[in-house]
Parts: C-alpha cells; structure tokens; sequence
C-alpha cells in the first residue's frame, strides 16, 4: 500500500456534510467548526438518539441539522455556490459497514467529493490524523488506518517532547520571516522608484547608500542566518526568543539595509548564551518526604534530592532522608519552634527567593504530602507571585502509611468505609473542631501528641456527637522510622498511656473501630516498638543507589538491624 499525500487544508467556510447522531457525529462537528468549517448534519428527526454535544450545537445554531436520512442529491445541493454547490467534504459516522455508506462512497468518488467512512478504510478517500496542535503549529499523526488508538498515542509522545511553548517561536520566526521579505520588497521598490527619479534628472545622491547588489546580500545572509537557527538550534533555544528579540533582528536587519551605523550598546543577536541562562532561570520543586523511611521517597523526590543547589527542609524531615543529599549540596534546615512558625516560613520563603534569582535549582522538602497540612499551597503561591511557578511532588503521606505500619486498615469491610484526615492542631493554637462520631468511619489525627489531652476531651465531651470512651485508637509515633512506636489503647486510657509511657513526636492519633480489625487486646493499652514494615525486602535488589560509600554503609546497617520484639505493657 502506497503512502498517504499529506496535506493541510484551508477549510474556511467550507461546507462538511456529517452522516449520523452518535458520539463520533458530535466529534467530527467540532472538529470542523475548530478549522472554521460549516458542518451540516443529516439524522432523522428522533432527539432521544441524538447525540446531546450535537443537540448543544443545534441549539445554539452552531451547525445546522436537515432532520431526514441522506439523499444522493445532497452531496450537489447543499454545497457553496462559488463551487456549483458541490459539498467540500463528507463524513459518514455509523458504525457498521452497510450499503448506505458504500453508496454514498461511491458517489462520493465519482464527484471527487473527499469521503470519510467510519472504521472502512477501503470506502474512505481520506482519513483524519490524530492532530497536536500549538499556535501556528500542527503536528499530525496517521497509522494509513491501522489504528487510531496508535496514532493518538504517538501523538501525545510527540507533543510531550517538545517545549510548551513551541507554538510562540514558530509565530516569532515566522513574523520576522515575514517583515525581512516585506522590507525587502519595500527596498526594492524604493530602488525602483530612485531610478526613475534620476531619470527625470532629479539629484537622488541621498538614496544611493544601497546598491542593488548590497541589497541582494544582505537579504540572503539574513534568509540564511534564519534558515541555519530553524534547522540547527535546540528547540527550547528557539522557545526562549521574545518580542523584543524579534524586534532587534528586524530593527538591525534595516540598519544593515540602508548602511546605517550599530549602537555601541548592541550585542550579538539572538545570542546563545542569553537565550539559554533565559530557559535556565531558576527552578522551584515542592517535594514530599513520606512519612519517614528513604525507602518510600518516590523516586521523583529522590531525583530532585540528587540534583538541586539548595534544599529547605522541614525540621521534621529524619536524618536518612537527608543522609542523602549529596555532600556538595547545601540544606537550611527551617528553624520553627514555637511562637516563630511564621518567621521561619519567611525566612524559608526569602531564602529559596534569593537562591531562584540567581538561577539555582531550589528543593522545598516538606515531610509527608506537601499539600496536606503542609503550607504547598501557601509557597506555591508566593513563589508564583514572583514569577516562579513551583514542581509539586507528592509525598507517602503518614496518614495513610502509618496506620498501614501499625496493622491498622484504615478501611474494613463492615468494619469502616470512610476515613476522615483531620489535624489535632488547630490554627494559632486553638483546639480545632472536633467531628460527629461515626461507627463506620476511621479518623486520622495529625499533629496530634502535644495536645491529645484537649483532642480527646473534645471527642468524648465537647463533640455534637460524642465519641464511647471505649473506641479503639491507636498513637502512631515516628512511623516508618527505626524508632517507630505504636501505643494501641481506647479513648478513655490513651492520655494516661502516653503520660506514662512518654511522648516521641511526631505522632499522630488512629481512631476508631478499624484498630482493632488485626488485633484486639484486653489490656488497658500495649506499646510495640520498632519498625518493621520493610523486613521482607531484605536481601532483595534494586533499591536506591547510594550517593557515597559513608552514607550507603550506614543506609545498609540501619536496614540489617534487627528491632526489639513488641513490648507488652500492662498500666498499673
């Protein structure tokens, strides 16, 4: 089978007749009105079958509907009159190959009308590419009818290689190929008009700075200098061109013309340098940690880890984590305590600032979820307001991953279909709102530990719906970590248990009837030591490479360790 010819079509006012009222009817409208196409669409007259985008179209008079089946002399009456009312295109839309569609192909071909039969490639004189689309720019993909599904795929490949803003610089260049040809043309008809003004006898000395020939020169060195940029330059070097690029080539393209002198202030055009330290502006990357184990850092996060200039750490982001930063990489580790959260976010804010405007690469490692309980939004924010738009990585959250740890699934079968994440901190160190008690769900608390005497009080007292003193919860402290701890006990004994036993922020509360799904004890409250949750991937390859031999020695020690058997305590 021969290749397809390529083309790209000016369907301007074009006249497409679309055969059908299903969903694939509905694509192929909008696909010709986005190409400034007229479609007209022939159903019969039944609204219950008709697609509702196409019922949309029809109601805001986008496109207009002949409510009857096709008839042959369709394809020669409701075209234009410039082309003797010949319609410019057909698609046929039903699903099945029937003898309708081979009818209308047919005639389709003998009026050399292009004709699109759905899923019939035989009956179809052209087929639509799968199409990315950027400003001037169309990218198209065809499988020669194989399959669409491919096409659209290689077509999202493609798209995602290039730069988001690809479509710009081929407007740019495009506008000073333009205005160069435009100039020259207007040079050329300056020359034309000085040589029959010398004719006459007029004294034209003053036009003669240019001779046809410097002209002719000028404007191919241009063209070439254009030509060699498009072809050679890296793509995203070509994204990075401005405005005002634009207007120094053109501005210094007429000096060149006419001979006219440079600025002692210009610099080479559109130089390499300058237009790569453009791409290479500073970056930001919000980043979480997970709840605690280098084990569960996504590798995204541990990417950036590796390759950012500066990294801001939350204070509560543990040493393995940052064991592996590179040694070369500095870290400010947030001073927040309290009464100073705010200053130290400020200064965090100032910090990364600063690093971005000198070009770095800045990692803003939060623990957990960036964006839960985690101010991502707030840094979003600042830092798009000084004109730097942040990486967002999400992050294990402890939420999830600690009750996990703690054998507590979150949700049960019959046990809890839902789960509520709430903080036990509430803002400016108020107690926040306690929820209704529900026998189905599972409450996460964060933050929870330095104030669960108020938090439990408020559930069991003070809620609209108090919680029974005697739901299971659990406290889930350093999950993840090699000194995790879980104390699993009930609201009415919780508090006393972590008197007693003493606290190991951070931590966080598990609430509700799911704590005890794994297990349930008739003590007052039990404490498990050590984590765990990693054992069976011991001796397993392919975890994360080590930055250095110190920092991968220690990673491999902490792994091989053997924690201390659950510890059973009995309150007395």
């Amino acid at each position: 089978m021969a290749p397809a010819l390529l083309t790209a079509v000016d369907s301007t006012s074009h006249i497409h007749l679309i055969i059908g009222s299903n969903p694939l009817a509905s694509a192929r409208c909008a696909r010709s009105l986005e190409v400034g196409a007229k479609p007209i669409l022939i159903a019969p007259e039944n609204s219950s079958n008709l697609h509702y985008g196409l019922l949309k179209r029809v109601e805001d008079h986008q496109i207009q509907w002949i409510k009857r089946d096709f008839e042959d002399a369709d394809l020669k009456t409701l075209g234009r009159e410039e082309v003797d009312y010949i319609v410019d295109a057909v698609f046929v839309t039903s699903r099945a190959r029937n003898a309708q569609a081979t009818h209308i192909s047919t005639l389709c071909r003998r009026l050399r009308i292009p004709v699109n039969v759905n899923d019939s490639s035989n009956l179809s004189s052209f087929t639509l590419l799968s199409t990315h689309t950027s400003g001037p720019l169309q990218i198209g993909v065809t499988t020669s009818g194989k399959g669409c599904k491919l096409a659209s795929r290689i077509r999202r490949d493609i798209a995602a290689s290039l730069p988001s803003d690809i479509g710009d610089a081929v407007e740019r260049l495009g506008t000073v190929r333009r205005r160069i040809i435009e100039q020259d043309y207007a040079n050329e008809a300056a020359a034309e008009i000085d040589a029959e003004d010398d004719d006459a006898g007029q004294n034209a000395a003053f036009n003669k700075l240019i001779t046809p020939s410097d002209a002719e020169a000028a404007k191919a060195r241009r063209m070439r200098w254009l030509s060699q940029i498009c072809e050679y330059w890296p793509l995203r070097r070509l994204a990075a061109i401005t405005d005002a690029d634009v207007d120094a080539i053109l501005a210094a393209y007429t000096r060149e013309t006419t001979h006219q002198p440079s600025p002692a202030s210009d610099k080479a055009l559109l130089n390499p340098g300058a237009l790569d330290a453009r791409r290479n502006k500073g970056r930001i990357i919000l980043a979480g940690s997970g709840p605690g184990h280098p084990d569960l850092l996504t590798t995204a996060t541990l990417k950036a880890i590796r390759s950012a200039d500066l990294i801001l750490a939350d204070k509560l982001v543990p040493g393995p984590v940052l064991d592996l930063v590179p040694r070369r990489t500095p870290i400010h580790v947030a001073r927040k305590f309290p009464g100073n959260a705010d200053a130290a976010q400020e200064e965090l804010h100032q910090l990364g600032l600063a690093a971005l405007q000198t070009g770095q690469t800045v990692l803003r490692l939060k623990q957990g979820d960036p964006y839960l309980y985690g101010r991502g939004a707030e840094e979003v924010a600042f830092f798009r307001t000084h004109g730097y738009e942040a990486t967002v990585l999400p992050g294990i959250t402890s939420s999830l991953s600690a009750p996990l740890f703690a054998n507590i699934p979150v949700t049960h079968r019959a046990v809890s279909d839902q789960v509520l994440v709430c903080t036990g901190t509430g803002r400016k160190g108020a107690s926040p709102d306690p929820p209704p008690y529900l026998r189905n769900q599972t409450v996460v608390f964060l933050m929870a530990l330095h104030r669960l005497q108020d938090l439990v009080a408020s559930l069991t007292t003070h809620s609209t719906s108090p919680y029974p003193t005697s739901t299971p919860c659990a406290i889930i402290e350093r999950a993840s970590c090699a000194d995790q701890r879980v104390i699993r006990s009930s609201l009415e004994f919780v508090v006393a248990a972590v008197e007693e036993e003493g606290s190991r922020p951070p931590g966080l509360l598990v609430v509700g009837l799911a704590c005890e799904v794994l297990g349930k004890s008739p003590l007052k409250w039990v404490v498990e030591e050590g984590f765990h949750g990693l054992d069976g991937l011991d001796g397993l390859d392919g975890g994360f490479e080590v930055l250095d031999a110190e920092t991968g020695g220690e990673a491999v020690a902490l792994r091989g360790e053997k924690m201390e058997a659950a510890a059973v305590v009995e309150a007395v």
